[in-house]
């Protein structure tokens, strides 16, 4: 499948080309990749001290926050899938091709960055599954243990996985990862409260603020689109996203519900807090968590490998990035499917520098703030489309405009209470971002412009 949609920007390949169904997957892959991503790091590591912090009321009303940004996110990106025929570059294509190709490089060159940052979050959460051994290992070695001796090694042996293989290998991949996280979920409900749990468990005396409980959690929210990056693979894009899409933003509700009831009534709040694998002393048969946990995350790593690669050769395709010689490097593709080769290497490179940071809170948030960006530039751009009725915006599913309107309200007053600084500096990154590729497209129509003028009159 062709990286380039524009005439002419890569050679040898145009949108009409028989490469242009990539693989020709159907919908599970987009339903998996998504489901295996949302049920995943966070909420194996940190939904525990989400309930032990702020209790089961403030857990149950995470999720709901969480799902009132990510689900009108989720209707704004199925609506725009059907918008028109949709090729390689996920989010970003559908974006771009709806939207312009000003305001999609901005939305896009954020989108890239979360989910390449994202791939590292996964990793140093995988690390955490072996954090049992790190007692062994201290005893056996005399030396400390560091997860990072875990997900240094895992995310380069991943990324070369994906650069000898290609989505076929992650696919293939995911069908086993989510088959154990099934069994790590059933065994965690069929387990019983630990020892001593009283009917009504004493709160902590210090709990951390709910916000920044929420954006050390928002994270498990962002998997629904993992799906979406595949689109230049998949044989009915148009039916695939918004169907696999819509299932693995609800199942992942459902579930995540269930988990949080299930630790409010099994353990108390100082060890939901203090255990990050809690869930394994709550399932019937314990190590299978740490085992879901190692799956888990790896499978959603695989996803956003997959994912990440493809978004950054589809901005190198149409010339977005800043450094004009990188463009044709990162757009390059191997093999009949058009595998991104190359911006797979740039993507493991920056998710290990990533890594090196290790702490899975810090990048938690990180990603948090990424994601809120393009989410509520995604929900803003969706609401404006509604009003400004251009002849060009043609979607067969249409989602409410004041839904979209306030996924991206929404996403702006969380950005602010979260962090006020990064979110400053965020929304001024994207500004900037925008107005760069603007100058560098003078000749063609101003995209913003256009909409603001169909929104006025």
């Amino acid at each position: 499948m062709s990286p380039s949609f524009q005439e002419g920007a890569v050679a040898g390949t145009t949108p009409n080309s028989d490469q242009t169904r990539g693989h020709g997957f159907g919908t599970s892959p987009v339903y998996l990749a998504s489901v295996s991503t949302i049920l995943g790091a966070i909420m194996f590591l940190r939904f525990g001290y989400a309930v032990g912090n702020a209790g089961l009321i403030g857990a149950l009303f995470i999720i709901l926050l969480g799902h009132m940004v990510t689900v009108p996110t989720a209707l704004a990106i199925a609506e725009i899938a059907t918008n028109r025929r949709v090729e390689g570059g996920g989010e970003y294509f559908i974006i771009s091709r709806s939207f312009g190709v000003t305001i999609g490089g901005a939305i896009g060159i954020s989108l890239y960055l979360s989910q390449a940052i994202s791939v590292a979050f996964y990793m140093i959460a995988f690390a955490e599954a072996f954090s049992p051994l790190g007692g062994w290992f201290q005893q056996v070695t005399g030396l400390p243990w560091d997860p990072r001796m875990i997900s240094l090694p895992a995310v380069i042996g991943l990324s070369a996985l994906v650069v000898s293989r290609g989505a076929n290998l992650g696919v293939r991949a995911l069908w086993v990862v989510v088959g154990i996280l099934v069994v790590s979920l059933v065994m965690f409900f069929l387990g019983s409260p630990i020892e001593g749990m009283t009917a009504e468990p004493p709160r902590l005396d210090s709990p951390d603020p709910f916000i920044l409980v929420f954006a050390i959690v928002f994270p498990a929210f962002t998997g629904m689109t993992a799906g979406v990056g595949l689109s230049g693979d998949l044989a009915n894009p148009r039916r695939s996203i918004p169907l696999g899409v819509l299932s693995a933003t609800v199942t992942g509700m459902l579930v995540y519900v269930a988990v949080v009831v299930k630790m409010a009534v099994s353990a108390p709040p100082e060890l939901l807090d203090s255990d990050q694998l809690i869930m394994s002393r709550i399932a019937l048969w314990g190590p299978i968590i740490p085992i879901g946990l190692a799956a888990a995350t790896l499978s959603s790593a695989i996803g956003s490998i997959l994912v990440a690669p493809r978004t950054l050769q589809a901005l190198g395709g149409d010339g977005i990035l800043p450094a004009k010689g990188a463009n044709p490097f990162l757009a390059e593709g191997v093999g009949k499917s058009n595998e991104p080769r190359n911006a797979t290497l740039v993507t493991a490179a920056l998710a290990v520098l990533t890594v090196a940071l290790g702490n899975v809170d810090i990048v938690a948030r990180i990603v948090s703030m990424f994601f809120m960006v393009t989410y509520g530039a995604l929900c803003a751009i969706s609401a404006l489309e509604h009003f400004a009725a251009r002849p060009s915006y043609r979607p067969s599913f249409r989602s409410k405009w004041f839904l979209s309107s306030w996924g991206a309200v929404l996403c702006l007053l969380l950005m602010f209470q979260m962090d006020p600084l990064f979110a400053l500096v965020a929304i001024v990154l994207m500004a900037l971002l925008y107005w760069g590729i603007r100058a560098t497209r003078k000749d063609e129509v101003d995209d913003l412009t256009a909409i603001f003028h169909g929104v006025m009159t």
